[in-house]
């Protein structure tokens, strides 16, 4: 169970590490530097302890997963939604310069 001290910390951290992911300055270098963490035998909590030093790899392994793929999803829509409006505004304009012309007709005959 968490105290209330570590819930700020552990906050405050998770808020640092997504924001820095969604700065377009520091992404790579944040997803690089996790990516490096895991695969690093220097840890916070070494991997020779079973369970704790798994811990800070899989929260560092979540992070990284989750806003990598909110960011992608992010993209996608955005994207989507641009491509929706694109067609729109195209729909709309084909049909405002259309030009209608008026005919009589005349018997033949």
């Amino acid at each position: 169970m968490k105290t209330s001290a570590q819930q700020p910390i552990i906050e405050s951290l998770r808020t640092w590490y997504r924001n820095a992911i969604r700065n377009s300055k520091y992404r790579w270098l944040v997803v690089f530097g996790s990516l490096l963490y895991l695969v690093s035998p220097f840890d916070i909590s070494p991997d020779v302890f079973p369970i704790i030093g798994w811990l800070d790899d899989g929260i560092i392994a979540t992070l990284l997963v989750t806003e990598v793929s909110q960011l992608l999803f992010e993209q996608v829509n955005a994207s989507k939604k641009k491509n929706q409006e694109a067609a729109n505004n195209s729909a709309d304009a084909a049909t405002t310069t259309e030009q209608v012309v008026d005919v009589e007709a005349a018997p033949v005959g």
